[in-house]
C-alpha cells in the first residue's frame, strides 16, 4: 500500500513511537495519582512531552501545554473559553468543521473573510477589512486541509495584536512542518493533533494556552481534590479524568522526532515530493490540479479531480491500485465553497517524511491510467 492521506494520519511512524507506546501500557499508572513508581514515571513522562512541546513551538512555561484528544477538542476548549452566544468572530474561507461546527453549536455571530486560493495578500486584506471594533475573536487555519494552502498566520496574527482580539491557530496541518511560535505569534490559543505532522498516535492532541480559559470537562485531576470547582491553575484546569499515558508517551517520541529532523527539513522533503507530482498531473488530459504558483504558498497538501470523473469513485479506484488517498470534501465544505470545487469534491495527496518520489510517480501513473480510461 502507497500511502498518500497524512492529512488525515500519518501511518507511518518513527519505531520508537510503538515502542514508547507498549512500554506505557505495562510502567506508566497516571499522573497525581500516587508517590509510587508507575506514578511518577506517568508524571515525569508527562511532563517531559510537555517540555518538548513548548521548546518545540516556543512557549515559557510547559504548564502552558495542555493534553487534549485531538485538534478539535483544543480548539471547543479555546472558543467556549473566548466566546459567548451572539459573539462576534472572523473565521478564514478554508476552516474545517471543527472550528464552524462548534461556532454554530455556540451560536456565534461568524465573519468569514473570504479571498481567492492561494492568494495570500487578499487574504490578509479581507481579515484587515472584517477587524472591527465588535470582533471578540479571530480563529484561522494555517494550512488548508484541502488545498494545502498557507495562510499569512504572521500578518494576521499582527493584526490581531494591533487590535487587542484573542488569536486562535488550527495548526492541524502545520505543526511539524511548518514554524509554529507561539511567542512570535501571541496567539491566545494554538491547537493542533499529535496523530499528523507529529508523528503520534491518535487520540491524542495538544492546545497552547495563551489565554484564561474555561474547561470544556471537569472532574478529577489529581490535584486540589477537597475544591468542588476545577482548579484554577494549567494544565489542571483543562485536563480532567485520566490521561492517555501510551498516547502521550509515544507522542513524546513523535515531538522528539520532528526535533531532530526539523520542520525545514520535513518540509522541504514534502514540496520535493509534491511540487513536482503536481506539475506532472496537470499536464495530463483530463485532469485539474489545484496547485499554488508561489511554491510558498502551499505545503504537504496536493488536490486534483479528474474530468467526468466523480471524485469518491477516483479515490476508490486509487485505493484497489495500492493508492491511498481521500477524496470528496474532506470535512470542509467552507474550504470547496471558498475554491468553487462545493459541487465535485476533490482528490486529496498528502505526503508525509516518510514518502519517496517513487511512491508518487506509481500515484501519477494510476491518475493518468484512469483520466484516459474516463475519455
Amino acid at each position: 500500500m502507497i500511502y498518500l492521506d497524512s492529512a488525515a494520519t500519518t501511518l507511518q511512524k518513527p519505531p520508537a513511537v510503538a515502542r514508547a507506546m507498549a512500554r506505557a501500557v505495562n510502567h506508566l499508572a497516571t499522573p497525581g495519582r500516587g508517590g509510587h513508581a508507575p506514578a511518577m514515571a506517568a508524571a515525569e513522562t508527562a511532563f517531559a512531552c510537555r517540555r518538548a512541546a513548548a521548546e518545540l513551538f516556543q512557549l515559557e512555561n510547559p504548564e502552558q501545554v495542555v493534553f487534549t484528544f485531538n485538534a478539535t477538542h483544543g480548539l471547543n476548549i479555546a472558543i467556549r473559553s473566548l466566546l459567548e452566544p451572539g459573539d462576534a468572530v472572523v473565521i478564514s474561507g478554508y476552516e474545517h468543521n471543527a472550528v464552524t461546527r462548534p461556532l454554530r453549536a455556540l451560536g456565534a455571530e461568524v465573519r468569514v473573510a473570504e479571498a481567492p486560493l492561494f492568494d495570500r495578500e487578499a487574504q490578509l486584506a479581507a481579515f484587515e477589512r472584517q477587524l472591527d471594533g465588535d470582533v471578540k475573536a479571530v480563529l484561522c487555519t494555517h494550512v488548508s486541509n484541502v488545498f494545502g494552502f498557507v495562510l499569512p498566520v504572521e500578518e494576521i496574527a499582527a493584526l490581531c495584536r494591533a487590535r487587542g482580539i484573542p488569536f486562535v491557530l488550527d495548526a492541524s496541518q502545520s505543526a511539524g512542518c511548518l514554524p509554529v511560535r507561539m511567542g512570535e505569534l501571541g496567539a491566545a490559543f494554538i491547537a493542533m493533533p499529535g496523530h499528523k505532522g507529529l508523528y503520534g498516535p491518535q487520540g491524542t492532541g495538544l492546545l497552547l494556552c495563551g489565554a484564561e480559559t474555561k474547561p470544556l470537562l471537569q472532574g478529577g485531576t489529581g490535584s486540589a481534590s477537597a475544591l468542588q470547582d476545577m482548579p484554577e491553575f494549567l494544565p489542571d484546569r483543562l485536563e480532567a479524568g485520566t490521561h492517555n499515558m501510551p498516547g502521550i508517551a509515544g507522542l513524546l517520541e513523535g515531538l522528539r522526532y520532528v526535533r531532530a529532523q526539523g520542520t525545514e527539513r520535513i518540509l522541504a522533503h514534502e514540496r520535493r515530493l509534491l511540487r513536482p507530482a503536481g506539475e506532472t498531473l496537470a499536464r495530463i488530459p483530463g485532469i485539474t490540479v489545484f496547485q499554488a504558483e508561489e511554491p510558498a504558498a502551499q505545503a504537504g497538501v496536493l488536490s486534483f479531480r479528474i474530468d467526468g470523473m466523480d471524485c469518491e469513485a477516483a479515490g476508490e479506484a486509487l485505493g484497489r491500485r495500492g493508492i491511498a488517498v481521500r477524496a470528496g470534501l474532506h470535512c470542509a465544505p467552507l474550504a470547496h465553497r471558498s475554491a468553487g470545487t462545493l459541487e465535485t469534491g476533490t482528490v486529496r495527496v498528502s505526503v508525509s517524511a516518510f514518502n519517496t518520489q517513487q511512491e508518487l510517480r506509481r500515484l501519477i501513473r494510476a491518475a493518468a491510467e484512469l483520466a484516459e480510461y474516463r475519455k
